[in-house]
């Protein structure tokens, strides 16, 4: 059965770093279809995020993620030998597996549902473009069934806990999605908020669906991402929240208080 591997990393849409990256795979596992997925730069919040989307969807078969978003933001002190943040392998309780540079928060969101999780056996240093010169191996043995790279065995605890109070992605719309879920939330439908982002204020209401509101309108609501405890938007019907708060930054905090 044909096999599919999402590549989500940080190199920017219509990079290069894709192409040389995705021939190197192709060469590797021919016979895999291969989907990239830009991220912004350095945001492990975004790449953590998408891997919780795409791994937790049901009924995906034969499918993987490999993302490389790795600032190296493990110690602010000169690299020796382009050394960074290591490459780890996860596998979910419901079975899907993922290859990624442990930075940041890029398995924070699927922290609860690892069943096994373990260093891989790669070089971590020796090149500044370690996701095309020194991952892609293992990524093919892991697509292939190759248990070989799995190495030393990690404790997800010692994952990092995501913030629940920031932008975790801005789509095609301007919709902001939050890290906040549904859960988290006690207000009320129909109930007044003030929403604010960057000191920016605006009034909008708390509703249970986007099209609860009247067009041109903000609303705060669960969102069409984090399946069974929905993520919640910052959301303009007809228009665009990302432009109504001056364009913020992913990872950039919020707040939502009642009026």
């Amino acid at each position: 059965m044909d096999k599919s591997l999402v590549l989500i990393s940080d190199y920017g849409v219509g990079d290069p770093s894709f192409t040389e990256v995705l021939l190197q795979l192709r060469h590797l596992i021919p016979n895999t279809f291969i989907y990239p997925q830009s991220t912004p730069p350095f945001s492990t919040i975004n790449t953590g995020f998408w891997i919780n989307q795409i791994a937790m969807t049901p009924n995906i078969k034969n499918t993987y993620i490999y993302s490389n978003t790795a600032p190296r933001k493990d110690g602010k002190h000169a690299k020796t030998n382009n050394s960074g943040e290591k490459l780890m392998y996860a596998r979910l309780k419901n079975g899907f597996e993922i290859i990624a540079v442990n930075s940041g928060y890029v398995f924070s969101f699927v922290k609860q549902e690892i069943k096994d999780f373990h260093f891989a056996k790669v070089e971590n240093e020796g090149s500044q473009f370690r996701s095309r010169d020194k991952y892609p191996i293992a990524v093919s043995k892991m697509i292939k069934g190759d248990k070989s790279f799995i190495g030393e065995r990690a404790n997800p605890k010692d994952i990092l806990d995501y913030p629940i109070n920031v932008i975790a992605s801005v789509d095609g719309y301007g919709n902001l999605k939050t890290t906040m879920r549904e859960s988290q939330v006690k207000f009320k439908p129909g109930q007044a908020v003030t929403i604010e982002i960057y000191k920016k204020k605006h009034l909008g209401t708390y509703t249970d669906g986007f099209f609860h509101i009247a067009e041109g309108e903000l609303s705060f609501f669960p969102g069409s991402s984090g399946h069974g405890d929905k993520f919640m938007e910052i959301s303009v019907r007809g228009g665009s929240a990302f432009r109504l708060f001056d364009n913020p930054e992913t990872e950039a905090k919020f707040s939502v208080t009642a009026v």
